[in-house]
């Protein structure tokens, strides 16, 4: 079993004190060339490496911030945490990874341990959109917080997220300019607030269309943002009368639509001709599928990266910070499955 050198040893095997080898590693400029190469060599003979995760505890500081995304399995989180990771990484600063897997329990142990470990800041996308008493417990006892992907209608952190509505209204108005009338939206839970804000851009868009005969939005909703969920929804879909069936569907992200389009491809229903196809998120596996999914696009790593500017901000102004919402316009980026060239 391998042994852990430590900091006592070093001062021994150079014969000085125990505060001259902490010079030697924090100010050697105060120490005489000739006994920090001592001290040196010790630590070189002995492979001493630095304990500088319980230095900066010590000093009630840290090098560290936290990321607690919903789902690390999901290519969008993927590329905010990616995003978060280039702009920490630009102020020597790492960034600690959390999964809270869509579950209100696992975030807030999560919460805890960081507390514990006095992460600088976190970042994160909550579970649930209400106040949550967990988080508010770290805001007071000082850990600056940036929502991701949410918007904030609290004054006491600064978030940075996408107008979901919109582009849930851009999905719906090009499905309907496609001659759609019966449109389904498929995701949930509808407890995330990203996915009740896409469900209302599209209800707008159906309802900003005017009298449009046969218009009709049918809602399935999913206990998860996962391929299966999608394949699960596109079953009870292609499972309904043609009478009623939708000739569209909009999925609240990349990975919903992707179920779906494997599931109608499996049961021989064609996309677009049978049914079209939007996602939401633009992941790169979008324009990779067997029929390239049209899909919202949002800046995913331009989150990632914004929301941690924020957070090292708001870590540096010595609590003088004001705090902002940043919100970014997604677009639209039309493909294959829910286009048919003429």
């Amino acid at each position: 079993m391998a042994t852990t050198t430590n900091i006592k040893e070093v001062a021994r095997l150079a014969g000085v004190s125990l505060g001259t080898v902490s010079n030697v590693l924090n100010q050697p400029e105060r120490v005489s060339e000739a006994t920090r190469k001592r001290v040196l060599d010790a630590i070189a003979e002995l492979g001493y490496v630095r304990n500088d995760s319980a230095r900066q505890l010590r000093a009630g500081r840290s090098r560290q911030i936290a990321i607690v995304v919903l789902d690390v399995t999901n290519p969008f989180f993927t590329d905010v945490v990616r995003g978060a990771e280039n702009a920490a990484e630009e102020q020597g600063v790492m960034v600690v990874v959390c999964n809270s897997g869509e579950d209100a329990d696992r975030e807030r142990r999560h919460l805890d341990l960081l507390e514990e470990q006095r992460v600088r800041g976190v970042l994160i996308t909550p579970v649930d959109d209400a106040p949550d008493s967990r988080l508010e417990k770290l805001i007071n006892r000082g850990t600056p917080v940036v929502l991701v992907d949410r918007g904030s209608g609290w004054r006491d952190r600064c978030s940075v997220a996408v107008n979901d509505v919109l582009g849930g209204r851009l999905a719906g108005e090009h499905l309907i300019a496609g001659g759609h009338r019966r449109i389904a939206f498929v995701g949930g839970p509808m407890s995330i607030q990203q996915v009740t804000d896409r469900h209302q851009g599209v209800k707008l868009a159906l309802e900003g269309a005017g009298d449009l005969e046969g218009a009709e939005l049918t809602t399935v909703t999913t206990p998860t943002l996962t391929v299966a969920s999608g394949r699960a929804a596109a079953a009870q879909m292609a499972d309904m009368p043609d009478a009623g069936r939708p000739t569209a569907v909009f999925c609240a992200n990349d990975l919903i639509a992707l179920g779906v389009l494997q599931e109608l491809t499996r049961r021989g229903v064609r996309v677009p001709a049978d049914m079209a196809i939007v996602g939401y998120d633009d992941i790169e596996f979008a324009a990779a599928a067997t029929v390239p999914l049209s899909s919202v696009r949002q800046p995913r790593e331009q989150l990632g990266r914004t929301a941690t500017q924020l957070l090292l901000e708001e870590i540096e102004s010595g609590g003088r910070h004001e705090h902002r919402h940043v919100v970014f316009q997604p677009d639209l980026v039309i493909r294959a499955s829910s286009h048919i060239e003429t």
